[in-house]
Order: C-alpha cells, then structure tokens, then sequence
C-alpha cells in the first residue's frame, strides 16, 4: 500500500507498507497540516516517533530538516518496514529504531525538541502517555498527541500547557509546550 511523502527532500518519495499490519497512518491533511504547523521548528531539530507504525510521520520529520530521528515502535515487522524505508531513503545515518513499547519507560537519555505520540486509538489515557514523555522534553520543547476527537485531554499536564488544537474527521491533535 503506498502512502507519499508530502514535503521536503524526500518529497513524493512513496512509503510502501503492508496493509496487514496493525498501523493508522495519519491522513495526508492532516500530515500536511501537522507540518505546516512544525516547520518553524523542525530545521536541525531531535524528533521522536512515539508509536510510529510503519513510522510515517517521523520519515516526514527527516525529509523536512529533522537532525535526528528516533522511531519508538514494538511490532517487529514495523521495524523492519521502518529500517527498510529509511535505507532506501538513504536516511538511515540521521535515524534510530528503537523495538520498544513505546507505553513503557524508554531506555533513553536523549532530549526532545518535538514528540509525536500516535498510539492506537484503542489505548485510552492519551494524557499519562504525555505525562510520561515530558522527562524526553527539551526547555521549550513541544508534544503533540494524536488521539479520537471525543477524548479530552486536560489544558495542563506535567508542567506542559496545551496551546493549539485541531480536528480531521474523527481524530485529533493536541499541541502541548513546556513551560
């Protein structure tokens, strides 16, 4: 099944994955959208791919100017997609796969400019996977959460303050900051 890479210089490179495996790519609008919103920041930036699937959003992160990209993922057919695409991409050098659940403590040290959380949609409590993540957070840092449109997530969590909200058909995103 191919899905397309929307900008940057990977732009309209195609990410072909299985269709059996168990992802929820994130629809183009609202990729696109997503991107609009991240480009003053994304330039040189460390970006992490929280259940990234077949890591969709973090390859759009690499083609935009991301400087590095962890991809946090436990199925291992999606990290063999991931690594496979980022090899044909010729990406592999400013990218990390770690095969982990991605809804347990990460074995990481590293700080965050920007974290992508996409869970699937059957794990509620959107809002303990933010809290957990702040520790990954640089000062000023931002993490948006994809989740159904009639989960609501509270203003403040963990010292993050939500500043931005958008809706796509029955999902949406929630941009939060470190204060």
């Amino acid at each position: 099944m191919p899905l397309k890479i929307i900008g940057g210089r990977f732009k309209g490179r195609n990410l072909n994955f299985s269709s059996d495996l168990p992802t929820r790519p994130l629809l183009a609008r609202a990729k696109k959208s997503l991107f609009d919103i991240l480009t003053p920041r994304l330039a040189g930036s460390v970006f992490m791919d929280m259940f990234a699937g077949f890591g969709s959003v973090g390859m759009e992160a690499i083609s935009r100017g991301a400087a590095k990209v962890v991809f946090v993922e436990n199925n291992p057919k999606c990290v063999s997609m991931i690594e496979n695409i980022l090899e044909k991409l010729g990406a592999a050098e400013c990218a990390c796969v770690l095969p982990c659940d991605a809804g347990k403590k990460l074995p990481l040290s590293d700080k965050f400019d920007i974290i992508f959380i996409g869970p699937p949609y059957a794990m509620k409590e959107l809002a303990s996977q933010i809290s957990a993540a702040v520790v990954h957070l640089k000062d000023g840092g931002i993490i948006i959460g994809q989740h159904q449109f009639r989960e609501a997530l509270p203003e403040n969590i963990d010292g993050l303050r939500m500043f931005r909200q958008e809706k796509y058909g029955d999902m949406r995103l929630s941009f939060y900051e470190k204060k």
